[in-house]
């Protein structure tokens, strides 16, 4: 069972880096939500936005694996 799962995550890694150029131009990061606090010696960031759809797909993806 474990195989299944480790060689599903390299196969999702492996896509990830074949399609890094395009998955690059994805607006996450600067989603409505996203929050930005710069200051002159500190700047903070907080992607609560990018960080909720991220794992909704990553929970759509598994879900439909285990069906």
């Amino acid at each position: 069972m474990m195989q299944k799962y480790l060689i599903t995550i390299g196969v999702i890694l492996v896509a990830m880096g074949l399609l890094w150029p395009w998955l690059g131009k994805l607006p996450l990061g600067c989603l409505p939500g996203d929050i930005m606090i710069s200051r002159p010696n500190l700047t903070v960031y907080s992607p609560i936005t990018t960080m909720v759809v991220v794992s909704l797909v990553i929970s759509l993806i598994v879900w439909l694996l285990h069906k």
